[in-house]
């Protein structure tokens, strides 16, 4: 039996990195904070998917997937932007409850 995965909306805080002006987390920063934010809350390490780099701009949100071990039941993720304090950037993660159909 495949337990989907208990993860809440969990904050995380980045370091954004300029360019052209503008402050930028790139997906793949992303994506291991979600996974690291993640792993913490519930002891396993999950693989989340950024398709794209997030502006860290507060309310600025992109959507990842995630995946977890071996199976290959897909999750949505959301990741949005709540506060950006110089070079830092804190987001929050949330899973969806249900699987990708």
């Amino acid at each position: 039996m495949t337990r989907g995965p208990a993860f809440m909306v969990l904050p995380v805080l980045l370091l954004a990195a300029a360019g052209c002006g503008t402050h930028t987390l790139s997906a793949a920063t992303v994506a291991r904070g979600a996974e690291d934010a993640l792993e913490k809350e519930v002891g396993s390490r999950p693989d989340v998917h950024c398709p794209r780099d997030l502006e860290a701009k507060r309310g600025a949100r992109t959507r990842c997937t995630l995946t977890v071990g071996s199976d290959p039941t897909t999750y949505g993720v959301t990741v949005t932007v709540t506060a950006v304090h110089g070079d830092k950037a804190t987001f929050d993660v949330l899973v969806d409850r249900k699987p990708k159909a």
